[in-house]
């Protein structure tokens, strides 16, 4: 599987303002927390190591 790069959410704006609603009212550190579980869940759910090393590196850009 390769990394996909290119626009692949249904509903982004509505995607954006949930993850937004999810952080409102959070301390600076708890919102850091979250993300990190975030990232992690999402990380698993990949699965494909290429995949997550390519989207570490594309996310340094």
């Amino acid at each position: 599987m390769d990394l996909n790069l290119e626009p692949n959410i249904a509903d982004p704006d509505g995607f954006y303002d949930e993850l937004l609603a999810v952080h409102q009212g959070l301390s600076k550190e708890d919102s850091d927390a979250l993300n990190a579980r975030l990232i992690l869940i999402l990380a698993n759910h990949v699965g494909d190591r290429d995949v997550l090393t390519a989207a570490l590196k594309a996310a340094q850009r």
